[in-house]
């Protein structure tokens, strides 16, 4: 038999008007170039916790935005509500270990669902002052930028505004969400084909 071993956690009986639940993220396409400068000004500026080399993350095929991922560090179930790309999400997340990444998998399967696109992900993670930022090159997607605060509902809007003006001060525009869905429309669509193409060139 299997069994998925969770991660320990400390465990904490949230107060429901104190709860950071709600996910502020905005992010942006930039260039080869526009990576590499931003990463080196992180890298002086930041605090880096996280180097991932291939993070890989499965979307599932179901109502809700239902994912698995795996890290250098650990494995997780996310679920995330609202629609893919707006900037307030409620998230949901249980960490396991690294390697029940596919049991996980297994487990998703054996409900009935099936894995609807598969990601992989080269990125940077660093804490700048209380925002988290992602710096990453995902596969047949692109080189982006994503700034992140955890909020509670009643701050969301003055999180979202202030992550807006410290992407303003990186000199990067805010990517319009129509162009991000339209390029996730084209990768969901042609990601088997995509991956094959560029694990066969890399």
């Amino acid at each position: 038999w299997s069994s998925i071993g969770l991660v320990p956690t400390r465990v904490r009986i949230p107060i429901p008007s104190l709860m950071k639940n709600i996910e502020v993220e905005i992010r942006s396409f930039i260039s080869k170039e526009e990576y590499e400068r931003l990463l080196d000004y992180f890298k002086n500026n930041a605090e880096l916790f996280r180097e991932d080399p291939d993070e890989i993350t499965y979307y599932f095929d179901c109502d809700e935005d239902l994912r698995i991922q795996k890290n250098v560090e650990y494995a997780k179930i996310w679920l995330k509500k609202g629609k893919i790309h707006d900037e307030h999400r409620e998230e949901i997340e249980v960490k396991v270990k690294r390697d029940d990444f596919e049991l996980l998998e297994k487990f998703f399967l054996g409900l009935g669902y099936n894995v609807a696109v598969k990601w992989h992900r080269k990125r940077h993670l660093f804490r700048w002052g209380d925002i988290e930022v992602s710096m990453g090159h995902t596969k047949g997607y692109g080189y982006i930028i994503e700034l992140e605060k955890m909020s509670d509902e009643k701050g969301k809007d003055a999180a979202l505004e202030h992550l807006k003006q410290k992407l303003k001060e990186l000199g990067v525009p805010l990517t319009p969400k129509e162009e991000f869905d339209k390029k996730y429309e084209h990768y969901i669509n042609n990601w088997r084909e995509i991956l094959g193409q560029e694990t066969v060139s890399e």
